[in-house]
């Protein structure tokens, strides 16, 4: 048995589409900000716990004493590096 489309059914199935899109669409923004608020809890937590037993050394300084932990790196340039070259304007 065939059968042919019909306008009320193309029409039927286009609102259907449209009503499911802008419904999820509605749905996301009423429920986006719950999950992403779920979603960083539970990055704290895991992050929490990683790193939770981790104390940082610290020793008592006095008041005006100065102390450097690392040097920072300096960059020597190389002075082999190629040839300079004198270049003049020709008119």
């Amino acid at each position: 048995m065939l059968q042919y489309a019909s306008l009320t059914g193309f029409v039927r199935t286009i609102l259907i589409i449209l009503l499911v899109y802008f419904g999820v669409k509605i749905l996301t923004r009423l429920f986006a900000p719950i999950l992403f608020k779920h979603v960083a809890k539970k990055a704290e937590k895991k992050f929490g716990q990683q790193f939770g037993n981790y104390q940082p050394k610290e020793t008592p300084k006095k008041e005006g004493e100065i102390s450097i932990d690392k040097m920072p790196n300096r960059k020597e340039s190389n002075k082999d590096v190629g040839d300079y070259v004198d270049f003049e304007e020709i008119d």
